[in-house]
Order: structure tokens, then sequence, then C-alpha cells
């Protein structure tokens, strides 16, 4: 247990002291909300309503999607999981402790976003403060999984930037955060329905924010768990601890079987 906090606060200093994570834990998103925060408004009045959910989930997606998969690949490329390897460290700890120090930097980022969002852009808090935990939680811990499962299958830096923008840039475009869901054509709605960012904006307006939900609110959040269990779970079973180890467990194929609760979603929801 000391081992596990020892190495847990090292990691959540790292994401302060590195500086691109901390870009991407905390500048890139609040540096985005505050630009977009003033302009979308102007733009699209009714966008005021959907403010803090929008960037919380942009905040999620670019602090997991962007900032988690890269230092995976790069410890392994560099040895470091043999050294953890020898010395008993066990392969959840070291995918676990990345995505739970990014969460805890989330806790810190959505906080920020919730205090500053009615003051400078008057938009309106939530109306269920424990649902809008919830509906965080279980994003945050979706995205994590998604995030670790990409650093795990990917053979290196430049395919996991390639991996996370196939999620990252059409949840920007079709999730919900700038554009409502309602206002799609029913193709691009189903094509939304395989994205996380779809599942989390359904939750908070159906669960936390009081508006109108485009599907079972519920069911978006049982969608999450699933899939964020089942990546996690895929990454521990495809985890290598060396990237000159060409005997690995499994095919990296496997992990587009995360997917599988988004497809379910898409015919039962």
């Amino acid at each position: 247990m000391n081992a596990f906090l020892h190495h847990f606060s090292f990691e959540f200093r790292t994401g302060i002291r590195n500086k691109n994570l901390l870009l991407l834990n905390y500048l890139f998103p609040l540096g985005f909300y505050l630009m977009m925060g003033f302009i979308m408004p102007s733009i699209n009045p009714p966008f005021r309503e959907n403010i803090i959910p929008a960037f919380v989930v942009f905040g999620v997606l670019s602090a997991t999607l962007l900032g988690i998969p890269d230092p995976l690949v790069t410890a392994r490329e560099n040895g470091i999981f043999r050294s953890f390897k020898i010395n008993g460290v066990p392969a959840v700890s070291i995918l676990l402790i990345p995505a739970l120090t990014t969460v805890l930097h989330l806790m810190i980022l959505t906080a920020l976003i919730t205090v500053t969002a009615p003051i400078f852009f008057d938009a309106p808090l939530p109306q269920n403060w424990l649902n809008y935990i919830i509906v965080f939680l279980t994003l945050a811990m979706a995205s994590s999984a998604i995030s670790i499962l990409i650093g795990v299958v990917s053979q290196s830096s430049r395919v996991t930037i390639l991996w996370s923008q196939v999620v990252f840039v059409p949840s920007m475009i079709l999730g919900g955060l700038m554009v409502p869901l309602s206002l799609m054509p029913e193709i691009p709605q189903k094509i939304a329905q395989l994205l996380p960012a779809t599942h989390a904006i359904n939750a908070f307006n159906g669960l936390a924010m009081g508006n109108i939900p485009y599907f079972s609110p519920w069911g978006s959040i049982i969608i999450l768990i699933s899939s964020g269990l089942l990546a996690f779970g895929l990454a521990v079973y495809l985890f290598s601890w060396d990237s000159r180890n060409t005997t690995r467990r499994g095919h990296p194929i496997m992990a587009l079987l995360a997917i599988l609760p988004y497809l379910l979603g898409i015919l039962l929801l």
C-alpha cells in the first residue's frame, strides 16, 4: 500500500510539473473554455445553458485521450515497465495509477469550471449535484479506461495520437458539445452514439442540468460504465511489459471490443 501511495503521489506531482501534462490537464481545457465561453453565447444564446456540461466533457476528453496514452507508450519503450516488473509492481497498478491521478486533476478542473461559469457567462448551475458528480465520475472513468487501452495497444507515440484523435475529434463535432444532437441528421446521430461524449452530455442533461435528454440518461450511464470496465479489463489482458517482447496475450485488435456497449446502445436506446 505504501508503494502504491508513493507511486500515486509521484504521478500526481508529475501531472503538475510536466509541461505537456500541465497543458493537457489544465491550460488547454481552461483556455478553450474561456475563449469559447465568451464567443459562443453571442453566436448561439441557448449555448449558455450547456456551458458547464460541454466544457467539463471537453476537459475530461482532452486530459484523458490526449494525456494518458503517450506516457504509457514512452515508459514501455524506455524499459521502465521492466524495472517495475523486477520490483514486483503489478500491471494493474501501472495502469490504474495514471487514471486515478488524472481523475484527481479533472476534479480540480471541473470545480474551476463549475464555479466560474455562472460568474463569467451567467451559466446555470446543476439542479441535481449528486447526479452531476455521478455523471462526471462515470465519464472520467470511461474516458480514462479507453485512453489506457489506447496506450497499451499502440506500438508508438505516433499511433497513440492517431487513435486518440479518432475518438477526440468526432466527439467535438458530433458529441453534442457545440451543436445539439437533435439538430443533426439521423445518420450522424447514430454515429454520435458510438462516442462517450454523446452519452455524457445526454446524462448531464437528463440527470443533472434539468434539460430534456436525447434518450435514456441512465442508459447512457450504464453504457459508459460497461465500456470503461471492458476497456480496462482488455488493457490489463493485452498489457505488455516490454516493447521488444514479440509474444503477448491476445491481439491488439481485441481492443475494438470496447465499443460493444456503444453498439448495443444504438440498438436498445
